[in-house]
């Protein structure tokens, strides 16, 4: 008596179909031919396990299978191993074993379409381009096509000849024990033809090295890190694939001046002690013209203004950042008779710093307990 589908593939008469095919695929890796050359019972074992997997795989069959046994499936044509009733066997065990198609089937081709490989650019900027935007002509260095051949790789005409192997099909038929397999021809690569006379300008190769003039639309507010995608500026694809993607990578100079900080620009000004204490008024030069900076009356080292609007335009949103002025009170090094007489003076008139004018917390809790 035959043994029971179920008890062949290890499953429960009420599992799904993702379990079936998973306990089917574990089967079938397990004891393939391939993997047991010259194993007549893994042989064997293959055999029944595919033969219960084309039953209940399919529901009419199965259906039948779960009423009347193996002699309802004779009845119905159903009983027997036959594999080309399988046409997702290639789904199951195929990229495992590297086979494009099992049993003669309709399967894919191993060489499909790929699509080219990625290339990058490198782009140095200035900060006035981040803020005004850039149009810039760029030399890509990359694989094109050969013009002569037009990427076959043959002088034209009769260049290329039809493969004696495949003859023209791109792939070979091997019989194995009871397989019919198909795999991609060794001899011209699945591509049907094989060159006869190579081209005399890529030498065969089908692409050649050239450098593609290219315009990089720079946006405003972009920055060191942003990457920008030139779609279809790449490698080619192989096989009649699409060509890759170009992309852009930006870098941005560091400025004598103003310094990033997100969307805002940070300079210092510098300003002596007499202009930090009176206050004054310094014209800076910004990348929307002449600026007048008002510094306050009082101003200390590190003190901040900001002036609204003057920053980097935000790329991904809108409006700009601020300009921050940073105050810088310097103190002069070396001072002249007049200037010192002065500070001397100054000294005299104003309270140490270490003397401070109000009484500290701690004496104030000193007094009140004295």
């Amino acid at each position: 008596m035959k043994q029971d589908y179920y008890e062949i593939l290890g499953v429960s008469r009420d599992c799904d179909d993702g379990t079936l095919k998973s306990a089917y695929r574990r089967l079938a890796l397990k004891y393939h031919p391939d993997r047991n050359p010259d194993d007549g019972d893994a042989e064997e074992r293959f055999k029944q396990a595919a033969e219960a997997y084309g039953v209940l795989s399919d529901p009419q069959k199965r259906a039948v299978y779960d009423r009347y046994g193996h002699q309802g499936l004779q009845g119905a044509g159903g009983a027997g191993f036959d594999p080309s009733q399988f046409s997702d066997f290639s789904d199951i065990i195929g990229d495992f074993f590297g086979f494009g198609d099992l049993f003669g089937g309709g399967g894919r081709r191993r060489n499909r379409a790929q699509k080219g490989d990625d290339l990058r650019y490198d782009l140095e900027i200035n900060l006035e381009d981040t803020i005004q935007g850039l149009s810039a002509d760029i030399q890509v260095p990359r694989t094109e096509a050969c013009g002569r051949c037009g990427g076959s790789g043959a002088e034209r005409n009769d260049g290329l000849t039809t493969c004696p192997l495949c003859h023209g099909r791109g792939e070979v038929i091997y019989q194995q024990s009871f397989l019919s397999i198909r795999r991609t021809c060794g001899q011209c690569n699945g591509r049907g033809q094989i060159i006869r006379r190579p081209c005399t300008q890529c030498r065969g190769d089908g692409y050649v090295r050239a450098e593609r003039k290219l315009k990089v639309n720079i946006p405003s507010g972009v920055d060191t890190g942003t990457r920008l995608r030139l779609a279809g500026e790449g490698q080619p694809g192989a096989n009649g694939g699409p060509q890759g993607d170009l992309y852009v990578f930006v870098r941005v100079k560091e400025h004598a001046v103003f310094q990033r900080s997100e969307d805002d620009l940070v300079c210092t000004i510098p300003v002596n002690v007499a202009q930090a204490a009176l206050g004054t008024d310094v014209d800076l030069l910004t990348f929307d013209g002449l600026h007048t900076v008002r510094i306050p009356e009082g101003a200390q080292s590190g003190s901040r203004i900001r002036l609204k609007g003057l920053g980097v335009p935000r790329l991904q949103g809108h409006g700009r950042g601020d300009m921050v002025v940073v105050v810088d009170v310097r103190v002069p090094g070396r001072l002249t008779r007049e200037q010192r007489k002065l500070f001397e003076q100054l000294r005299e008139m104003l309270p140490a710093e270490n003397e401070p004018a109000e009484k500290g917390l701690f004496d104030k809790v000193k007094e009140y307990f004295m």
